[in-house]
Parts: structure tokens; C-alpha cells; sequence
């Protein structure tokens, strides 16, 4: 199948607020609401493209700003690639020209809204940080550990993943415990990798390895907090889509130190796999906070890492 090139803006007025725009009767989707945009024309650059759909469709004058995300996107009857524009500026006043009712939603209601596919992982983009730091194994001094995740936060993460394989049980109940008091008092959204009662202990998110996906029950989810899953194919992702998940991770995208003699997916690949799922995804393996817009460009939520994102490495 062809893919087709759709582009769409992230219009905010003066309270914050985005610009939603709902599907009309007759159309693939019909009833959904979507980023306002439409197909690029032959010949025609994503940014004219975008001011001539906004200027037909609603109205405005608008200038078109920063890339947000890129997402391909598989439906039953084509491929798709949305690519989604900040507008730094626009004027007029926004009208359903094309008889399409418009919606100014807070972006903390975005995810209520129920949207095509493409656009879900948009408003993740938007709403959800663009780096998840997955913890290295602590060495002999604990404090020097917790320090480090502490720098880190301080550098900007706000998403990380408590993971230290084969640690001692003793040793790091108690290092999550410190953990998680830290992430509480700085505002970080915190997950613990495999437990579900250590998460359920310390009111974590939970973050479950490829191998703990099939046998998962809703039961063993924290209640109100994140549920998270790494990923290797498109069997891993269709399982933690149907589990809820919030979010996940795959890869490996590049070869890493900790896999030497392993080719990565290649953001080829991982772009391959990102058409048929609309979970937040996170791109891992050799990368590191300068990959972010690439990531984006492949339609990753941002990037995680342990090297590439802590502190102290």
C-alpha cells in the first residue's frame, strides 16, 4: 500500500488550550476528533501544505513552527504517515468550514477524547516526557547510587524505571524504598521493573519484562498507576496493547555494549513495527537525549536508556 502524507498542527489559543477538530459523517473514522490538517499535495512542502489545510478548512492564517512527531501508521485500507507541526502563530477565528464540529480541550483532557489511531501517541508526545531513564545496577555504595538518580533527576528526567537484575532481594527492596521516597518528593513518575508487589508496596508504576507479558493479569496492576512493558516484535506489542498498557519500550534500535555482536532493528524497523500499534513508544538500545528527534521523526514517544540518560555514567 502507498503512503500517504498527512500533516496536522497543534493550534493553542491565549488559555493553553488545543484545537481539536471532529471527524465528519462519510469519512474513515467518522466521529473521532483529530489534530486539524490534512493530505500534503504533489510538490508541495509539509509547511504550505499545512497553512493551506488550516486556511481551508478553518479559516486561518497560520505560521508553522517545530516538528512535534512523526507516526506511520497502518489502517486496513492504507499506510499513513502523520507528521505534526506546532503552529508558533495563527490569526483569525476558527471555523468548521468543511461542517466539522471544532473542540478547545485542556491538554490534560486530550486522552478523553477518542481519536484515530495516528493521533493517540500525539497527545502522549505532547503530554508525556520524551526521555525514560531505566536505572543501572547499583554498586557497592548504595548512596553513591541514589545520588546518582538524584543528579539525574535534577538534569531533567522525570520518568524513570527502578531496575537492577539480579541485586540482592534484601538490598534493593530497601534501595526502592529510598527510591521512591526521592521520586515522590521531586515529582518523578517512578516504575519498578518486574515486581508487582514491591510496586504495589511503594504505590509505584509497574514495568513488566517481554517474558512476563503472557501470563499477566489485571489483578496484579497497581490501581491508578502506570502499567508499562519492554518489547522485541509485534506479538510483544499487540499483548501489552491488549493489558492497557500506558506505555512501552522496544528495541534494541542500535547495538549496544551490553549485546556486543547484535544488530539493532534500525529505526527502519522499528518504524516497520510502530504502524500497528497506538501505545506510546519508547525507542531503546544505544541511544541517548541527542536521539530524541530522530526518535520522533520514526514515531517514538522519545528515547530510554541507562548509559545514554544517567548522570553519573
Amino acid at each position: 500500500m502507498k503512503q500517504i502524507h498527512v500533516v496536522a498542527g497543534v493550534i493553542r489559543d491565549a488559555r493553553g488550550r488545543v484545537l481539536l477538530a471532529r471527524r465528519t459523517e462519510g469519512r474513515d473514522l467518522s466521529g473521532s476528533w483529530e489534530f486539524p490538517g490534512g493530505k500534503v499535495e504533489p510538490g508541495e512542502t509539509p509547511e504550505a501544505g499545512l497553512a493551506r489545510e488550516l486556511r481551508e478548512e478553518l479559516g486561518i492564517e497560520a505560521t508553522v513552527g517545530a516538528k512535534l512527531i512523526d507516526v506511520p501508521q497502518r489502517y486496513p485500507h492504507k499506510r499513513l504517515r502523520l507528521d505534526v507541526r506546532e503552529i508558533a502563530s495563527w490569526s483569525g477565528t476558527p471555523r468548521g468550514l468543511d461542517g466539522q464540529a471544532l473542540a478547545w480541550v485542556p491538554p490534560r483532557k486530550l486522552a478523553d477524547y477518542p481519536m484515530p489511531p495516528a493521533d493517540r501517541p500525539v497527545v502522549a508526545a505532547l503530554l508525556q516526557p520524551a526521555e525514560y531513564l531505566v536505572t543501572p545496577m547499583p554498586g557497592a555504595d548504595g548512596d553513591a547510587w541514589l545520588e546518582g538518580l538524584r543528579a539525574t533527576i535534577e538534569a531533567g528526567v522525570r520518568r524513570v524505571q527502578l531496575r537492577a537484575p539480579g541485586i540482592d532481594a534484601t538490598r534493593w527492596r530497601a534501595l526502592v524504598a529510598d527510591a521512591a521516597a526521592l521520586c515522590r518528593e521531586t515529582g518523578v513518575e517512578a516504575l519498578v521493573n518486574g515486581n508487582a508487589q514491591l510496586a504495589r508496596e511503594h504505590g509505584l508504576g509497574l514495568h513488566l519484562r517481554a517474558d512476563q507479558l503472557p501470563a499477566f493479569e489485571q489483578t496484579m496492576r497497581v490501581p491508578g498507576k502506570l502499567l508499562a512493558a519492554s518489547c522485541h516484535d509485534a506479538a510483544d506489542l499487540q499483548r501489552a496493547a491488549a493489558l492497557g498498557c500506558d506505555f512501552v519500550v522496544l528495541g534494541s534500535v542500535l547495538p549496544t555494549p551490553s549485546h556486543p555482536g547484535i544488530a539493532g532493528m534500525g529505526w527502519d524497523g522499528f518504524a516497520a513495527l510502530r504502524e500497528d500499534c497506538d501505545l506510546p513508544i519508547y525507542a531503546i538500545g544505544g541511544l541517548d537525549h541527542s536521539d530524541i528527534a530522530t526518535a520522533r521523526a520514526h514515531g517514538a514517544q522519545g528515547i530510554a536508556a541507562i548509559r545514554g540518560l544517567w548522570a553519573n555514567a
